[in-house]
Formats: structure tokens, sequence, C-alpha cells
């Protein structure tokens, strides 16, 4: 059996461009994974291995490895990381989200230059939910404008963190040579050009001594705060061992009170090593993270947990499905038992049982046969049929279900259509792989046109979505213009009445309802509220969910231009029924018509997604920038300057955002960044309002010829 406690479950995150792949090659390279580090803007790096991924220099899915690390001098038994590098992009945080779901502990990599930046803050965030430990590495030290002080400043304004700084850098942007570690008071140096093994240990540069020196109390008195009785022999004048405040430290880290702070040149070879040691020494290995608890069906805690040893019965989470030459693969994280090839397991989802047919440990696109995993472990099973993102895989004799992931709802569409009768077989089997690998991909068949419809985050998404068809799966498709996912909502208040009644002889049906149609805050309320204050038996109380459900199918097409209805609220007051032609599907019929009959009478409004803007623009170029903002509806929230730059943000309405970044990128001689992500619905202008009903009555009619 393996020893848990030597064993490291963890995920790179970032913004775009921080470097998190490039670090991920650094850990490999270190760790004897690669012997080679590729590049990634040579399109070579090992994690980045889609040609998506190669040809643009991003991360678009998590990719996971193992490696194992002994200690930069073999001061431990050798440690099993098992790395995961995810996307930085904001379309793809669902990659993000649900890695952190199943790690123990992660590095947030900031960049030197570029600070605590928008996909940051989100990651950040996400990680906060999933209770992640966490370690930092101000990575890019090397480049123009960087300034470790200020991001870690950043890390404790922005993000509301507390950094625990445990290296100084020495020199900065070209002149970095090397590192301080503060609790030992050397300076690790690497020459220019170096690999990351060749490092010298000297003395700290003297005109760093008494930087050094404040930097080092600061992290002892935050570390001594973790155990009274060190507390005290600090007080009294005793420095604790070296041990001793790691242990503190460690303990810190694991409580989320503090996050050690590290920082290097991943791209140069600088400061890696401290960063692989502090894995080791702060983040927790899967025993020492809180255990997984089980729910009901219902989503609720049952008071059970998925203890962490390979002796409980089975308890293991699907987080990611893909699909490569060999078939589907389901990314597997092991929280309790033991799974061994050709095991029978339960997956509660679908009440179905699975085969597993093999265990494969991933190095990214290559994969390392097993014979069997235990709790810890994070592996790839080979042939499962019906297992998608977020299913619990457990032990038949013992069912369970481990809490599922929430993913966030598509804000933008694409309909796609076959170029011809052989492609549009493709197309099916495709779309059905690729739907299961991304839980925020969704694809629609148009009743009434036969279209495909895409549905994805962001143009980036769906832009991947279309290259991997093409080309992953040589499906030749013509593709429309992008279409936003409009709602609809109402805004006044409407008391109604309705009666279905239908005599064609032997049983009628017959149900009449009096009810209240109200709008309700989007942000305090659900989307659909259902109250029934019925007294008496006008309406029996079992008629009363088939009302609801006459209601809640029909919100799915509003009566302004077929998009669904949010943010309104029915009470049902009263009604009548008749003792022989009243039943279930009569009060149904009954609540449907009242909505075609009563929304349009309630001031039905159109809604808009806005998306919530980060802009980075050189400072010369911001008056365009904000310009251009303007004239796309947006609200200007906030400016800051930064040292290599203004970042601008705003909010702004998604139909007005399409091309924005070859826009951004003319004004800006190509040095402008953005990011977008959803942030509320919006009611329309009249103007656009009167657009989008125009233009899909347009298409009504033409799809009607």
């Amino acid at each position: 059996m393996s020893d848990l406690s030597l064993y490291r479950n963890i995920g790179i995150f970032a913004h775009v461009d921080a470097g998190k792949t490039t670090t991920t090659e650094r850990i490999l390279k270190l760790t004897g994974k690669i012997h080679k580090t590729g590049e990634v803007h040579d399109g070579e790096s090992t994690t980045d291995f889609m040609d998506q991924e190669a040809e643009r220099g991003i991360t678009i899915q998590s990719a996971a490895v193992s490696c194992f690390w002994p200690g930069t001098n073999n001061q431990y038994k050798p440690h099993r990381f098992n790395v995961i590098d995810t996307p930085g992009h904001v379309d793809f945080t669902v990659e993000v989200y649900r890695s952190l779901k199943v790690l123990d502990g992660g590095i947030g990599v900031f960049c030197g230059s570029g600070g605590v930046e928008p996909q940051s803050e989100t990651n950040w965030r996400y990680a906060n939910e999933s209770a992640v430990s966490r370690i930092i590495f101000v990575n890019k030290l090397d480049r123009i404008g960087a300034d470790f002080y200020r991001v870690v400043d950043q890390v404790k304004n922005v993000l509301g963190a507390k950094p625990l700084v445990m290296v100084l850098p020495i020199g900065i942007e070209d002149q970095m040579t090397g590192v301080v570690d503060l609790l030992t008071r050397k300076a690790w140096v690497w020459k220019d050009g170096a690999e990351a093994e060749d490092y010298t240990l000297e003395d700290v540069p003297a005109d760093m001594v008494d930087k050094v020196e404040e930097y080092r109390e600061a992290l002892i008195e935050t570390a001594v705060e973790q155990d009274d009785d060190l507390m005290e022999q600090y007080l009294e004048g005793e420095e604790p061992s070296i041990e001793d405040i790691k242990k503190c430290i460690r303990k810190g880290t694991i409580a989320l009170d503090f996050f050690p702070t590290y920082c290097g040149t991943a791209f140069k070879n600088k400061g890696v090593q401290l960063l692989l040691d502090a894995v080791v020494d702060f983040l927790p290995s899967p025993t020492e993270v809180p255990a997984q608890p089980e729910v009901d069906p219902e989503g609720n805690e049952t008071g059970r947990f998925a203890e962490v040893t390979p002796d409980s019965p089975l308890r293991a989470l699907a987080f990611k499905i893909m699909d490569d030459q060999y078939g589907a693969l389901t990314f597997t994280r092991i929280y309790s038992g033991k799974l061994e090839k050709g095991m029978t397991i339960l997956n509660t989802f679908t009440g179905k049982t699975e085969r597993v047919g093999r265990i494969v440990e991933m190095q990214a696109d290559e994969r390392i046969e097993l014979d069997s995993a235990q709790a810890g472990d994070i592996v790839a099973l080979v042939g499962l049929k019906n297992v998608q993102t977020g299913h619990t895989l457990c032990d038949q004799n013992d069912p369970a279900t481990l809490e599922p992931m929430v993913f966030p709802d598509p804000v933008i569409s694409i309909a796609v259509a076959p170029k011809d009768k052989a492609n549009a077989e493709k197309l099916g089997v495709a779309i059905g792989k690729m739907v299961k690998e991304d839980p925020t991909f969704i694809v629609e068949t148009d009743q009434d046109s036969g279209e495909t419809i895409l549905k994805g985050m962001g143009e980036l998404h769906l832009d991947i979505k279309v290259d991997i068809l093409k080309r992953t799966h040589n499906v030749e498709v013509e593709v429309g213009k992008p279409q936003v996912a409009y709602r609809e909502t109402i805004s006044k208040r409407i008391e109604d009445s309705y009666t279905h009644k239908k005599q064609s002889g032997g049983s009628g049906q017959y149900g009449k309802i009096d009810y209240i149609i109200e709008p309700t805050d989007a942000e305090e309320g659900e989307e659909f509220e259902f109250e029934s204050k019925v007294v008496g038996g006008n309406v029996p109380k079992e008629y009363w969910p088939a009302i609801e459900k006459g209601f809640k199918r029909s919100k799915d097409k509003g009566v302004l231009a077929g998009f669904p209805c949010l943010n309104f609220k029915v009470t049902l007051v009263d009604g009548g029924f008749h003792a022989v032609d009243s039943s279930a599907i009569a009060f149904e019929i009954a609540a449907k018509a009242a909505y075609r009959q009563s929304i349009p009478k309630a001031g039905p409004q159109l809604l808009e997604p806005i998306m919530k803007l980060d802009v980075f623009t050189p400072e010369d170029n911001v008056g365009d920038v904000i310009g251009d903002l303007n004239r796309r509806r947006g609200m200007i929230k906030e400016q800051e300057r930064t040292p290599t730059g203004i970042r601008v943000k705003a909010d702004a309405p998604l139909s007005d955002m399409f091309g924005y970044i070859g826009d951004l990128r003319t004004m800006t001689s190509g040095r402008g960044q953005f990011s977008m992500e959803f942030s509320h619905y919006a009611p329309c202008p009249k103007n656009v309002s009167e657009e989008v009903i125009a233009d899909v009555k347009k298409r009504e009619a033409e799809k009607n010829k």
C-alpha cells in the first residue's frame, strides 16, 4: 500500500499568460519526468498537447501529470505529485473549477508585472469556495515592470488574502539573479542561461540584510501564532527552530490562515526548487484535508463522510471526460477505498453498474497501465460507458453520492450545419463526445429548422469547439452568426383568472384558477416561484403541483421572442373544480393557457446578458478604449493605474461585444488585452429590444417558407 502522507494532489492556476504551463514544465524537468523542457511559445510544452493549444499558446483543457520529488537535496522520501495544469482563459474557467474540486492544494501563479489580474480573482474565488490550501508563486520577475512587493500588496488588497513572504528576490527585471530564503538566510543564485540545477548558495547580499531581517521577523511572528507554547517562547526572546517554524506554517497554510509566497522566473529556471520543497513542506496530503461529505439524492448532507483510507468502501468522483484515439477516458479522484482492474462499480447518478476495463496513470497525453489505485490517487479509467462529469462512482454493495459539481449556464450560441449527408452522421457522433467532455458546452437541435445550436461561455470557447469539430473529428460544418442568450421577464403585477372547459361527450375537462403574477427581485429570489394561498377546497391540494408544472413548463418560451422567462412569481388565490371532469391534466392545461393569457398583460420585457469586463490598455490609448466602450453601451466602473498601463473595469452587454478583441488590438497596436465573464441580466433598451424581436420574427418567417 502507498503511504498517503507522501501524496500531494496539486493544481496550478492563474490568469492567462502568467506562466502556469512554463512552471509545470520546470516542475516536470526537475522531477526527472522530462529531460528537455518544451516551451509554450514554441508550441512544444508537455501539458498543452492539443493542436489548438500549441498554436494559440494557451491552455484549453486541464492536463494531469504525476511525478516524484525527493527534495532539492534529497532531504525527503520521494513524494508523489499529481499535478494538474489548468487553463487561464475566462472561457475555460470550468476546467479550473472542476480541477480545484478534486485537489487538496494549489499553486497560484501571478505575473510579476501584471500582478493580480481578473482571471486570478475568479480562480482565487473558486479556490476559496473549494477550501483549497495554496502557495503563491510570483513568476516572470525578469520582465520589464516586474515588482514582487507590489504583487504581494495586491494579493492583500485585491484578493483580501494574507501572503506569508518566504523568499525575497535578488535584483529585479533583467538584473534578477536569484532569491533569498528567509528561513535559512541563504541566497540561491543562478547564472544567466543556467539550468535550474546549477545554482550556488551564498550569503545574503549586503544591501539586503536589513530587509531580510525585517521580513524574516514578520514571517516568524505570523507562524508562531499557530502554536501558543512557541509564541510564549518567542516573546521571551527564544527563537524557535526552523523545523518548528515549518510545522506552524504547515498548520496555518492548511487552515487557510495565510499563503506561503515564493517568487522567481520559471522561464529562466530561477526559484522553482524552493517552490517544490514548499509543496512538500506546507501543502496537505489527502489525509490532512476534510473528508468529502456524502449527500442524498436531493443534495443534502447525510452526516457520512468518505474517509481517506484504502480500507473504506469505494468513493470516487469523475471530474473530467476526455476522448482520444483509444476511447473515452474518465479522470477520477478516488476519495476512499480501492479500485482494481476488472472490478464492477456503481454510478449512483444513473443507478447502473460499470466494469473498470483499464486503469491508467496519465502523463499529459501518454498513459501508464496500473492494476489498482487507492484513496488519494487521481487516475483515468478506460471503458466506462455512461459516466459524465460530476458523477459518483462507488462500491455497488455500499452506495453513496458525493457532492456534485454545479456549472454556469452558457451565454452565447451559434448555429452549425453539416456540409453534406456524410458530415451529418459524423457531426452527431463528434458532438456526443464533445458534450461529455465539457459540461459548459451545450448542444440543442432547433425543432423548427433542424439546425444544430452550440452554446458556450464565450466567442473563444465556441471558436475552439468548431475548430475541434473540423480538425480532430474531420467534420466540415458551416457556421452561423453568434446569437446572444436573451431572457424575458415581466414588470407589472397582474391579477387574472382562467377557466379551462372542454365538453365533448363522455368525460370532459374542467379547471378554473384565479391567480396573481408578479415580478420578483432577480438577486434575492428564485427565477420562478409558485405559492398557493387557496383556503377551503375550491382547488383541491392534489392539483396544485399540476398548476405549478403548467406554469413552469410554459416559462421556457416567453411571449415577446420565445426566450425563457425569468424572475416572476405565481400565487394561486382561488379557483374552481368539477367533481367528475377535473383532473391534474386539466389544471396543467389551464395553467399553460393562463400563462399565455396573462404574461402579455404584465409588461413583458426583454433581458440581455451583461458581461463584466476587465480591459488592459497602454496609457496612450485609454481615451480611445473608453470611447469605444461607451459606443458599445459599456458602463465604466473604475480605472486603475498599473506600471505598464491602465486597467479599465466596466459592464457591457454581450450583444455589443462581438469581435471586440480585434478592435482592441487595432486601437492599442496589439498591446491591449481583455477578459470578460457573465455578470447578470438587465432590461434591454427599447430600440435594442425591438431589433431583437424583429430579428427573431424574421428568422421564423424564413424557416416557415
